[in-house]
């Protein structure tokens, strides 16, 4: 059962509101294992017996959570990238490419440090919950990287020019992680003071990723050409 946005919203103030706001920030910082509903609790002012109430037990607090944090920034940060459906595919790629980097960036969004925590000490807890979430995200993509491709191309080659694309957006921000530890280390020099620019990254990400769709795009049709 997917959150109400208009629910949530509602009862921010609320008791369940405030557990929710609380818990993403907790799980975002110490994730699933290291969170205490004590904390959450007293964090969020309420008694501890209130996330029993409200989810039911701290797995279903965890779900709820990360699927708010996750509709949230998208919520922020439209999937398309504010580029229109009938585009060319170019360019819905790029929209694409942006919106990524944008949720990635954007320090109000807690649905990726959950995710990273989750994926530093897995709990498999948010295997569904992700899957339904991500889904129409990825098969959106998938559809774009189809019609570049071209005809020819076979489901896995589509699947590993996705996983490609989302690499390098998510590669981009090791080097922000790296900075702010060695920073926080007193260690200087080893990474640049500063980070492209969101804008820059996705068109270097959107141009390298169609220039290797392009070749594979021809490779696929010369086989072909050699087949007949």
């Amino acid at each position: 059962m997917g959150i109400d946005m208009r629910s949530v919203k509602k009862e921010g103030n609320g008791i369940r509101g405030r557990l929710l706001e609380i818990a993403c920030e907790v799980f975002a910082q110490k994730g699933y294992r290291d969170a205490t509903i004590a904390e959450i609790c007293k964090r969020a002012g309420a008694n501890v017996a209130a996330v029993n109430y409200y989810f039911g037990d701290k797995k279903t607090l965890y779900a709820e959570v990360w699927r708010l944090a996750f509709h949230r920034s998208l919520e922020a940060h439209s999937p398309g990238g504010g580029v229109p459906s009938d585009a060319p595919a170019e360019e819905r790629l790029r929209g694409r490419v942006l919106a990524i980097m944008q949720r990635l960036a954007d320090p109000k969004s807690h649905e990726f440090e959950i995710i990273r925590k989750e994926m530093a000490n897995p709990t498999g807890l948010l295997a569904e919950v992700m899957r339904k979430s991500i889904e129409p995200l990825r098969r959106e993509l998938g559809n774009i990287v189809r019609e570049l491709l071209g005809k020819y191309a076979s489901e896995q080659q589509v699947m590993l020019c996705q996983m490609s694309i989302n690499a390098q957006c998510f590669n981009m921000t090791v080097p922000e992680r790296y900075r702010k530890v060695f920073a926080a280390a007193g260690i200087k020099g080893v990474l640049p003071p500063e980070r492209p620019k969101i804008e820059v990254i996705a068109d270097h990400i959107t141009r390298f990723s169609l220039a290797g769709i392009c070749e594979i795009k021809h490779q696929l049709e010369q086989c072909e050409l050699v087949s007949r």
